[in-house]
C-alpha cells in the first residue's frame, strides 16, 4: 500500500489513538485525544515511535470510527500526529471534528504541506530531512529537541525563520535528559525568549 493510494476522505492508516494528557510544549497538561497515524519518512535515529514508519503495518481506520471514538471521548482538544501526519490529507478528518466543535493541533516535522484547516500547528523541524518553508509560515510552536550540543545553535537558526508570535520550546530527547536539561536550564535563562518543554506524560506514566 501507498501514501497516495489512500482515500483520506473515509480512512486513515492509523497507529493508535487514546485519551490521554497532553505531556509536551504549549498545551502540556492539558485533556487530549490523540491520533497517531502511521507513515513516516524522515527517519529520526532517536525516535521513541519507530514502529509508526511503516504504512503497511498499521490498519486503515474509517474516520467515522474515528469521530465516533472522539465524540465519545467527550474531549475539546484532538492532537494528530504521527509518523508524519501531514502527509495525508486531513481535510476531512478535521472537517468532522470541527462539526463537534472540537479544537484541532498538529505535530509534524514540516516537510509535507499541511492540507487541512488546523488551529494549531506545532512544527518540530529534525536534522534528517529539511522542512518546507510552509513550516515556518505556519507555527504557532516551534519545538526543538535537543540531542546534541550543536543543537541549540541549530534552533536559534530555526527560531529566526518563525513568526514573531511563534512559542518557542527546547525539549531535551528523553534518553539524554539528565545530560542536556542543565544547558537547557542554563540557555533558557540566558535567552528567555525560549521555554521549556518536558515529556510530562513519561514522569505521569500514561500514553
Amino acid at each position: 500500500m501507498q501514501v497516495k493510494d489512500i482515500d483520506t476522505t473515509s480512512v486513515l492508516p492509523v497507529m493508535e489513538y487514546f485519551y490521554t494528557i497532553q505531556g509536551e510544549g504549549f498545551y502540556s497538561g492539558r485533556a487530549a485525544f490523540f491520533i497517531r497515524l502511521a507513515g513516516c519518512d524522515v527517519g529520526c535515529v532517536w525516535c521513541d515511535v519507530k514502529e509508526s514508519w511503516d504504512v503497511n503495518e498499521h490498519p486503515l481506520v474509517t474516520l467515522d470510527f474515528l469521530e465516533k471514538e472522539v465524540v465519545t471521548s467527550s474531549t475539546n482538544f484532538v492532537v494528530i500526529t504521527g509518523g508524519e501526519p501531514a502527509m495525508y490529507d486531513l481535510t476531512a478528518l478535521i472537517n468532522r471534528l470541527k462539526k463537534h466543535e472540537i479544537e484541532v493541533a498538529i505535530e509534524t516535522s514540516g516537510t509535507y504541506k499541511l492540507i487541512g484547516a488546523i488551529d494549531w500547528y506545532c512544527f518540530s523541524p529534525k536534522k534528517f530531512k529539511e522542512p518546507i518553508e510552509e513550516a515556518y509560515q505556519k507555527a504557532n510552536e516551534l519545538k526543538i529537541i535537543i540531542n546534541h550540543p550543536s543543537d541549540f545553535e541549530w534552533a536559534e537558526m530555526h527560531a529566526s525563520k518563525v513568526d514573531s508570535n511563534c512559542k518557542l520550546y527546547l525539549q531535551p530527547e528523553w534518553s539524554k535528559q539528565e545530560r542536556f536539561l542543565p544547558t537547557i536550564i542554563d540557555f533558557v535563562k540566558k535567552n528567555p525568549k525560549w521555554r521549556i518543554s518536558l515529556q510530562t506524560h513519561k514522569f505521569m506514566n500514561i500514553p
